[in-house]
Protein backbone atom coordinates (compact mmCIF):
# COMPACT_ATOMS: atom_id res chain seq x y z
CA UNK A 1 0.00 0.00 0.00
CA UNK A 2 2.16 3.60 -0.91
CA UNK A 3 1.62 5.93 1.32
CA UNK A 4 1.39 9.65 0.91
CA UNK A 5 4.47 11.38 1.25
CA UNK A 6 3.05 14.56 2.44
CA UNK A 7 1.49 14.92 5.50
CA UNK A 8 -2.18 15.43 5.93
CA UNK A 9 -2.90 19.47 6.87
CA UNK A 10 -5.89 20.04 8.63
CA UNK A 11 -8.73 21.77 6.34
CA UNK A 12 -9.00 25.54 7.51
CA UNK A 13 -11.96 27.32 5.46
CA UNK A 14 -11.44 30.71 4.26
CA UNK A 15 -12.98 33.60 6.29
CA UNK A 16 -15.94 34.77 5.24
CA UNK A 17 -16.45 38.59 5.49
CA UNK A 18 -19.96 39.26 7.07
CA UNK A 19 -20.45 42.71 5.83
CA UNK A 20 -18.92 42.73 2.14
CA UNK A 21 -20.98 46.28 1.00
CA UNK A 22 -20.46 47.62 4.78
CA UNK A 23 -16.19 47.62 4.16
CA UNK A 24 -16.57 48.47 1.06
CA UNK A 25 -18.34 51.51 1.64
CA UNK A 26 -16.38 52.04 5.45
CA UNK A 27 -13.77 52.15 2.45
CA UNK A 28 -14.75 55.13 0.72
CA UNK A 29 -15.34 57.46 3.78
CA UNK A 30 -12.80 60.13 4.40
CA UNK A 31 -10.58 59.59 8.15
CA UNK A 32 -12.13 63.36 8.30
CA UNK A 33 -16.07 61.99 8.90
CA UNK A 34 -14.12 59.74 11.84
CA UNK A 35 -14.17 62.96 13.58
CA UNK A 36 -13.26 61.54 17.58
CA UNK A 37 -10.42 58.73 16.13
CA UNK A 38 -9.14 62.25 14.17
CA UNK A 39 -9.39 64.33 17.25
CA UNK A 40 -7.59 61.70 19.34
CA UNK A 41 -5.27 61.36 16.80
CA UNK A 42 -4.37 65.11 16.49
CA UNK A 43 -3.72 65.69 20.13
CA UNK A 44 -1.26 62.72 21.10
CA UNK A 45 0.94 64.04 18.09
CA UNK A 46 0.20 67.70 19.80
CA UNK A 47 0.96 66.55 23.01
CA UNK A 48 4.06 64.33 21.95
CA UNK A 49 5.38 67.68 20.31
CA UNK A 50 4.00 69.38 23.11
CA UNK A 51 6.33 67.35 25.63
CA UNK A 52 9.11 67.33 23.31
CA UNK A 53 9.02 71.84 23.23
CA UNK A 54 9.20 71.46 27.16
CA UNK A 55 12.06 69.02 27.40
CA UNK A 56 9.93 66.56 29.26
CA UNK A 57 9.76 63.78 26.18
CA UNK A 58 9.74 60.06 27.33
CA UNK A 59 10.57 57.26 24.72
CA UNK A 60 6.74 56.86 24.16
CA UNK A 61 6.32 60.56 23.00
CA UNK A 62 9.62 59.61 20.70
CA UNK A 63 8.11 56.64 19.37
CA UNK A 64 4.14 58.63 18.18
CA UNK A 65 6.58 61.22 16.69
CA UNK A 66 8.43 58.41 14.55
CA UNK A 67 5.05 57.10 13.46
CA UNK A 68 3.80 60.25 12.61
CA UNK A 69 7.14 60.46 10.64
CA UNK A 70 6.71 57.14 8.98
CA UNK A 71 2.68 57.54 7.85
CA UNK A 72 3.44 60.76 6.34
CA UNK A 73 6.47 59.46 4.12
CA UNK A 74 4.27 56.79 3.20
CA UNK A 75 1.27 59.26 2.36
CA UNK A 76 4.03 61.30 -0.08
CA UNK A 77 4.82 57.64 -1.56
CA UNK A 78 1.29 56.72 -2.32
CA UNK A 79 0.84 60.86 -4.18
CA UNK A 80 -0.70 62.31 -0.68
CA UNK A 81 1.74 65.43 -1.08
CA UNK A 82 4.35 64.50 -3.03
CA UNK A 83 5.75 68.17 -3.18
CA UNK A 84 6.58 68.39 0.23
CA UNK A 85 8.57 65.24 0.44
CA UNK A 86 11.55 67.48 1.48
CA UNK A 87 9.17 68.29 4.66
CA UNK A 88 8.90 64.84 5.14
CA UNK A 89 12.76 64.39 4.67
CA UNK A 90 13.60 67.33 6.60
CA UNK A 91 11.01 65.89 10.12
CA UNK A 92 12.34 62.50 10.04
CA UNK A 93 16.03 64.09 10.11
CA UNK A 94 15.11 66.07 12.60
CA UNK A 95 13.45 63.48 14.97
CA UNK A 96 16.53 61.02 14.38
CA UNK A 97 18.92 63.34 15.20
CA UNK A 98 16.92 64.27 18.29
CA UNK A 99 16.64 60.15 19.49
CA UNK A 100 20.65 59.86 18.27
CA UNK A 101 21.37 62.81 20.70
CA UNK A 102 19.16 61.06 23.15
CA UNK A 103 21.67 58.32 23.63
CA UNK A 104 24.74 60.45 24.45
CA UNK A 105 22.58 63.24 26.45
CA UNK A 106 19.87 60.75 28.45
CA UNK A 107 17.12 63.48 27.36
CA UNK A 108 15.57 64.38 23.79
CA UNK A 109 16.60 68.03 23.37
CA UNK A 110 15.07 69.27 19.98
CA UNK A 111 17.81 72.40 18.54
CA UNK A 112 15.62 75.37 16.52
CA UNK A 113 15.52 74.31 12.80
CA UNK A 114 14.78 70.68 14.38
CA UNK A 115 11.34 72.37 16.47
CA UNK A 116 10.43 74.11 13.05
CA UNK A 117 11.36 70.78 10.93
CA UNK A 118 8.53 68.94 13.45
CA UNK A 119 5.94 71.10 13.23
CA UNK A 120 6.07 71.94 9.89
CA UNK A 121 6.37 67.79 9.95
CA UNK A 122 3.00 67.58 12.17
CA UNK A 123 0.92 70.37 10.18
CA UNK A 124 1.61 68.15 6.85
CA UNK A 125 0.64 65.12 8.69
CA UNK A 126 -3.15 66.82 9.71
CA UNK A 127 -3.46 68.10 6.21
CA UNK A 128 -2.78 64.90 4.96
CA UNK A 129 -5.08 62.61 7.22
CA UNK A 130 -8.01 65.29 6.16
CA UNK A 131 -7.93 64.64 2.64
CA UNK A 132 -7.46 60.48 2.80
CA UNK A 133 -10.31 57.13 2.98
CA UNK A 134 -9.86 54.89 5.82
CA UNK A 135 -9.15 52.59 2.45
CA UNK A 136 -5.99 54.51 1.87
CA UNK A 137 -4.96 54.47 5.60
CA UNK A 138 -4.72 50.81 5.74
CA UNK A 139 -2.71 50.53 2.74
CA UNK A 140 -0.53 53.16 3.94
CA UNK A 141 -0.75 51.65 7.29
CA UNK A 142 0.00 48.29 5.57
CA UNK A 143 2.70 49.83 3.42
CA UNK A 144 4.46 51.36 6.50
CA UNK A 145 5.04 47.75 8.24
CA UNK A 146 6.49 46.84 4.63
CA UNK A 147 8.59 49.19 4.45
CA UNK A 148 9.75 48.72 8.19
CA UNK A 149 10.43 45.23 8.01
CA UNK A 150 13.10 45.71 5.25
CA UNK A 151 16.36 45.40 5.63
CA UNK A 152 17.54 48.97 4.65
CA UNK A 153 15.03 50.85 6.84
CA UNK A 154 16.85 53.06 9.52
CA UNK A 155 17.36 51.11 12.63
CA UNK A 156 16.85 53.57 15.74
CA UNK A 157 19.43 53.17 18.88
CA UNK A 158 18.33 51.51 21.83
CA UNK A 159 17.54 54.25 24.28
CA UNK A 160 16.89 53.21 27.78
CA UNK A 161 13.13 53.53 28.58
CA UNK A 162 14.18 55.97 31.73
CA UNK A 163 15.13 58.34 29.06
CA UNK A 164 12.95 61.34 29.71
CA UNK A 165 11.09 60.53 32.93
CA UNK A 166 11.33 62.84 35.33
CA UNK A 167 11.41 61.64 39.36
CA UNK A 168 8.81 62.20 41.28
CA UNK A 169 10.49 63.02 44.58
Amino acid sequence: MPSNSKPRKQYRPKPQMLNPLGHVLEGMESVKSRDSYLRTLKIRNSEAVLALLRGEATKLDMNVLVAMSNMVEVFCAMGFGQEYTDVSTEGRTAILKIIFRAVDKHKFVPMGPEIKAIQELMELHDQQMDVITIRELDSAIALARKKIKQPDAIRLPKVDDKVGLRSTG
